[in-house]
């Protein structure tokens, strides 16, 4: 009998879950990107090719330029790596947490199917 109860309940669970069309949410980071300025266009593709978004930018001494943006967090592994090969070693950048926001359809759908098939296995 217990075990009915259990399964019933997964049953349920499972059913909820589906008719609530629940969405993923994944954390945004603002970040705070320090290079010369002939590399700020490089730093601008980068972003961009990480589904970040540049919120302005502001010129400092020495030819330096400070970029302002937001960014998914999964997308900044290794980006310091990243950052010193496009830069030559001399960028260098800080973020902190600033909000959730709902992870892109295509991508929600990518997960939740690679989600399945190792739950299956």
């Amino acid at each position: 009998k217990e075990v009915a109860f259990v399964a019933a309940g997964k049953k349920a669970f499972v059913e909820a879950i589906k008719q609530a069309k629940p969405i993923i949410l994944e954390p945004i980071v603002k970040v705070e990107i320090t290079v010369p300025g002939d590399h700020m266009g490089d730093i601008a593709g980068d972003l961009s090719s990480r589904r970040g978004r540049i919120n302005g930018n502001e010129v400092l001494t020495g030819n330096q330029v400070r970029i302002d943006g937001e960014v998914p967090l999964a997308e900044l592994e290794n980006y310091q790596t990243r950052l010193g090969s496009l830069t030559g070693g001399v960028g260098s950048f800080t973020m902190a947490f600033s909000h959730y926001q709902p992870v892109p359809a295509p991508l929600q759908k990518e997960m939740s199917t690679s989600f399945q098939v190792a739950d299956s296995a």
